[in-house]
């Protein structure tokens, strides 16, 4: 079975680094390292990551600071760069990985001819989450079927080959200015290079919410990097942005769902 390391970019996430971190070393096969890079974080980031080395010191944690830039695609590269795994896991801080990632991500990469792979997510601070599962697995092997070409890569769960990464790494494009969405950015050069890229139910991991709490506003924002990303890269294939449509369908919905289990929360422990 090939090792997995898993790259964890971390922006003042002190509310969500520690779950997301005991989480990824339960593991039923454990990781080949766990690598936190921190951006210029000005929470306790920082500090939950160095105790929770203290408290797991065989686990293969290391914490790496990446200050030159402010932004996800900085981040995530140099912890791409650092790594040594074979397969470059990749999530975000607020991911709470299932304890059989490590285990499912290794297991896609035994097929041959996969070169990245992407998963479904579970909305672990939303109500039925059980329901959420499967409708998340359901609607991703939908659109994965629908882009043919273009397939996508989902930032809080995937993972690539040692190999695909430094063959992109110097094309990926730098975003400076952060009006797209780095993990399409990624999937469209890996693509583009040659590789091949999978889903896989198999490899799930549980993400927050936490994005319904923004503006209306701000969700727009955040849909139109889809539109951004693509256009940037000359791909006019309208089919690639359904997601951003079946976000924008379902959000009144999400929204509500998030804020009624907020405020029973607070009701129960008032």
């Amino acid at each position: 079975m090939k090792t997995v390391s898993i790259v964890i970019p971390a922006y003042n996430e002190e509310d969500t680094i520690l779950p997301c971190l005991e989480a990824c070393i339960a593991q039923t096969v454990p990781a080949h390292e766990i690598i936190v890079v921190n951006n210029k974080s000005t929470d306790k980031t920082v500090d939950i990551v160095r105790e929770v080395q203290s408290l797991y010191p065989d686990a293969p944690l290391i914490l790496l600071e990446q200050s030159e830039a402010q932004g996800i695609t900085p981040t995530r590269n140099k912890g791409f760069d650092a790594a040594t795994g074979e397969i470059l896991g990749r999530i975000d801080s607020d991911s709470i990985v299932e304890p059989t990632w490590v285990e499912a991500t290794a297991r896609a990469f035994e097929q041959p001819n996969v070169d990245a792979v992407t998963g479904p997510v579970i909305y672990y601070d939303m109500p039925f989450r059980r329901f959420g599962k499967i409708a998340d697995d359901t609607l991703r092997k939908a659109m994965f079927k629908l882009a043919r070409d273009y397939k996508f890569l989902f930032g809080s769960n995937m993972a690539m080959s040692r190999e695909a990464w430094l063959a992109v790494r110097d094309e990926t494009c730098a975003d400076e200015e952060d009006l797209m969405h780095e993990d399409l950015d990624l999937a469209v050069h890996v693509r583009d290079a040659g590789f091949n890229i999978v889903y896989s139910s198999e490899m799930v991991a549980g993400m927050s919410g936490r994005r319904m709490d923004d503006s209306p506003a701000d969700i727009v924002s955040y849909l139109g990097r889809y539109d951004r990303t693509y256009n940037h890269h000359g791909i006019p294939d309208r089919r690639l942005r359904v997601p951003a449509a079946v976000f924008m369908a379902l959000y009144p919905i999400a929204k509500t769902m998030h804020w009624g289990k907020r405020i029973s929360k607070a009701i129960r422990s008032s």
